[in-house]
Formats: structure tokens, C-alpha cells, sequence
């Protein structure tokens, strides 16, 4: 039996990570996880010579030069550059070697500011993005249009998909740099270890919904062998399981039982207050999909921090 071959850019982060976990001895696929040590992404060359010899029939398109709220506001032009070319590089030489399918990640940041909700698919170049993180938002959001110019003078099957806040194992923990759960976790543990408030910045009034890698691991490899899905689709937990950052600090701090000691440094931007998405495409493409409640995905999150602890990514 001839195995679907996958590459996965970014494979050695938070949803590469996932998806090794779940598929990697899956007797249908015969995977390469690529990360930025094994490729250059950022290098044409590079990039058609690593993905020439994998000559795969699928790339899962993760990879991205990414971080939270602070390393977009202070990291403005890298996060736009980069990410240009990454994406550029990537989808030109899919196109080249005619992969069956690519499906690329975007975000849920990338959609307009001043949006009514819930966020739809229809609302994505609607308006301007927040500014607290336009240069990510522009640079993905024009990977989509990359994707469609692709599939419209080439018939390229380039789809991508909108996750929201994803979290997981084998994210990034970077204090500054990190998304807010991994972000979150870090800080508290070092709150309690040296025994000072476990501080959080912001209000803590923002709203999200969090996906959790494994959940979204499966759904997008699934993806690659679905032959009808839309161009385009938002893939999110239903928008009843959207919580305050304040009500994810204090799981986090019950789940490391230091939830008595916890501030909120107000003078710290919020960014965006909500982003509520609909994922009502998705539910039509998987109505039964029963994403990972929050409470026990940061429990095996926490979990898997505490264990690997001081070998994570921070």
C-alpha cells in the first residue's frame, strides 16, 4: 500500500507537535516534520531542494515567525517580512512540484477590528486589522490571497484554515513573546516559585476562544484527504466556550494551587477585546466533533510544562 506522503512545516512547534503525536505511526502517512534547523523557509533555494527530495503529496503549511500581544508590538517589521516570504517560498514551490493539496494556517487576528459578531469567513478583508498586531494580520492574511490567486490561474488546491487561540504541549513559554496561556502558565509558575503575586497584564476583560493543539491536529490532517472542503474555513470551539483572560489566569492558578495571589497590572495594554468567531462551516463540514474542554486541556497543558520544565521553549 502506497502511503500518503505529508510535509509539515513547523513541525517541531505546537501543532506540528500534535500532529506527530496523533499520526506519526499512522500506517497511512508517511510524514516529514520539518523544522527551521532541517529548512531555511525564509530561502527559495532552500525550500525547493528540501521539498523536492520529500516530493510530498501534502503540505500542512505551519510555519510562521509568531508570538503574542508584546512581540508584534515591538517586532512589527520581522513579523511582516518574514512572514512574507516565508509564505511566498512555500506556496511557489508547492505549486512547482504540483502537491495534491496544501492547507495553510492563519488566524483569527487577522480579521478586521471593527467587525460584527460573530466573525464569519465573508468578514475577512472587510476592514483594517487591529493595530496591535497589523503586520502579522496583513502578512497572513495575504497567504490567503496567495492561496486564491494560486487556485484561480493554476487550479492549485491551496485551502487554509482559521484556528483561534490554539494552546497545547510543546508550545512556546516565552514570558514576552508567547501567546497568553503559554505566556500565562510561565509566569505563574515563577510567581509561586519565588513567592510574589502571579501577575497579569492587562484588565484581564478580553475575551477568546482557545483551541487546543490536539483538536486541531486532527481536524487539519484530516483536511488534506476531505476533496470538497471550503477555500477558506474558521475552526473553532462554539462561541458559548468564549472566557475572559481573567477567568484563564485563575484556572491556571487553581491548577498550580497558588490562585490567592494573583493581580492584574492595568497600565499593560489588552489588546483586542473580543474576537468572537462562528464556526458554523466547520459544524457543517463536523457536526459531531467534540472539542477538548478548557479546564482539561490546561490541566494536561500544565502538566506537560511542569514535567519538561526547564527543556521547554521560553
Amino acid at each position: 500500500m502506497n502511503k500518503n506522503k505529508i510535509l509539515v512545516t513547523g513541525g517541531t512547534g505546537l501543532v506540528g507537535s500534535a500532529i506527530k503525536k496523533q499520526f506519526e505511526d499512522n500506517i497511512n502517512y508517511d510524514f516529514l516534520f520539518l523544522s527551521s534547523s532541517m529548512c531555511n523557509l525564509l530561502d527559495y533555494s532552500a525550500t525547493l531542494k528540501c521539498f523536492s527530495e520529500f516530493n510530498p503529496d501534502y503540505i500542512i503549511h505551519l510555519a510562521a515567525n509568531v508570538g503574542g500581544l508584546f512581540k508584534n508590538l515591538s517586532q512589527p517589521v520581522q513579523m511582516l517580512e518574514d512572514n512574507i516570504q516565508i509564505n511566498s517560498n512555500v506556496l511557489k514551490v508547492a505549486h512547482e512540484i504540483k502537491v495534491k493539496k496544501l492547507v495553510a494556517c492563519l488566524s483569527t487576528c487577522i480579521f478586521p477590528d471593527k467587525i460584527q459578531y460573530p466573525i464569519s469567513e465573508l468578514g475577512l478583508h472587510s476592514g483594517p486589522p487591529h493595530d496591535s498586531n497589523a503586520s502579522y494580520a496583513y502578512a497572513k492574511r495575504l497567504l490567503q490571497t496567495q492561496c486564491e490567486a494560486y487556485k484561480k490561474q493554476y487550479n492549485d488546491n491551496f485551502v487554509c484554515f482559521i484556528p483561534t487561540n490554539i494552546y497545547g504541549p510543546n508550545d512556546n513559554f516565552h514570558l514576552n513573546d508567547a501567546h497568553v496561556i503559554p505566556a500565562l502558565i510561565h509566569k505563574c509558575f515563577l510567581a509561586k516559585q519565588n513567592q510574589v503575586p502571579f501577575v497579569i497584564s492587562g484588565s484581564g476583560r478580553p475575551l477568546r476562544q482557545f483551541l487546543y493543539s490536539e483538536d486541531l491536529a486532527e481536524i487539519i490532517v484530516n483536511f488534506c484527504n476531505c476533496i470538497n472542503n471550503n477555500e477558506i474555513m474558521i475552526i473553532s470551539p462554539d462561541e458559548k466556550d468564549e472566557v475572559s483572560i481573567e477567568y484563564v489566569g485563575r484556572l491556571i492558578a487553581k491548577e498550580m494551587e497558588y490562585e490567592n495571589f494573583i493581580e492584574f497590572d492595568e497600565n499593560k495594554p489588552d489588546g483586542q477585546y473580543k474576537k468572537t468567531a462562528s464556526n458554523a462551516q466547520f459544524r457543517d463540514y463536523n457536526p459531531q466533533f467534540d472539542f477538548m474542554k478548557l479546564e482539561n486541556g490546561l490541566k494536561t497543558t500544565i502538566t506537560w510544562f511542569l514535567e519538561n520544565y526547564p527543556n521547554i521553549r521560553k
